[in-house]
């Protein structure tokens, strides 16, 4: 871990809540974002359950899940994390507990923006203590042949985290490939990445419904293709896709406990891929290793 000349760890102001409905499960939930102290990070507390159970939103309590990042610890397990992780990592918010009263986050929009926006009205507030942070001097990588993806992580020549995502899914595909690259800070991640919705594709949403998945959630609440393009709503961006795949990683990256600094390159890359790879980092950076060769 290096600490020389890092920016200090910030947290909120004031507390900020958002309110909506699960895109799995369907139910009604709300998140209050609550400032905490310096070295707390972000934590989640399920105050629907008995004894108020807390989960950290750390690598090691994620469980492994479809199309979505959920975390457990006990009784204490709350799914969809990855939109509220992205917007806290692509703010710097590093120190809040996080109340919610049901298992999984509001989907909102398909973005984190909502997030972003209660998190920018309720104020960012600087905090005495160093960040901990993680530079990477070679690369790692994590590939699935069968799937054609991977993702791994190489040294950047600026201390901050850069990442290049490539999306193609094939000729036969209607999501176009697309390609995009970002070097992240609050201000770009709020105008580039915040706002880009999650999709999926209309043979998908059958499939997840007849799972039980995503009875409330229409085609206004996401992006659905079909072999024409998008039903009944419209892209933010020609590249809007690429856009929510980065967003993701972000929040998945987050999950380290610490700022990564690197270039990231993602091919394909989901949820399970980016866990594993920051699981890759975690353990080499665990108290019982050397860290000589990431600092």
């Amino acid at each position: 871990m290096d600490c020389g000349g890092l920016r200090t760890q910030q947290t909120l102001e004031r507390t900020a809540e958002v309110t909506g409905f699960g895109f799995f499960t369907g139910v009604d939930a709300t998140v209050r974002f609550l400032p905490a102290p310096e070295n707390h990070g972000i934590v989640f507390k399920r105050v629907d359950l008995p004894g108020q159970p807390t989960v950290a939103a750390n690598i090691s309590n994620v469980l492994r899940s479809e199309r979505r990042t959920t975390i457990v610890d006990g009784a204490a397990e709350v799914q969809l994390i990855e939109h509220i992780m992205s917007a806290m990592a692509g703010l710097q918010v590093d120190n809040v507990l996080i109340e919610i009263d049901a298992a999984e986050v509001p989907g909102c929009d398909g973005s984190c923006l909502a997030f972003c926006e209660a998190l920018l009205n309720a104020g960012i507030c600087r905090q005495t203590a160093p960040i901990r942070a993680l530079t990477v001097n070679r690369t790692w990588s994590n590939n699935n042949r069968a799937a054609s993806s991977e993702v791994s992580v190489r040294p950047h020549i600026r201390r901050l985290q850069a990442i290049t995502y490539h999306l193609d899914y094939g000729h036969r595909s209607p999501i176009v490939p697309q390609l995009f690259s970002v070097e992240l800070t609050p201000d770009v991640f709020f105008k580039e990445i915040a706002w880009a919705r999650t999709f999926v594709l209309e043979s998908e949403v059958k499939y997840l419904r007849q799972a039980g998945y995503g009875q409330r959630v229409t085609e206004k609440d996401i992006i659905v293709f079909d072999d024409d393009g998008v039903i009944g709503n419209k892209l933010r961006s020609p590249d809007e896709c690429v856009r929510h795949k980065i967003l993701d990683c972000i929040g998945d990256f987050a999950l380290a406990g610490c700022e990564i600094y690197g270039h990231f390159d993602a091919w394909r890359s989901g949820h399970s891929q980016n866990h594993d790879l920051i699981h890759q980092l975690s353990e080499f950076t665990s108290p019982t290793n050397s860290l000589q060769s990431a600092a």
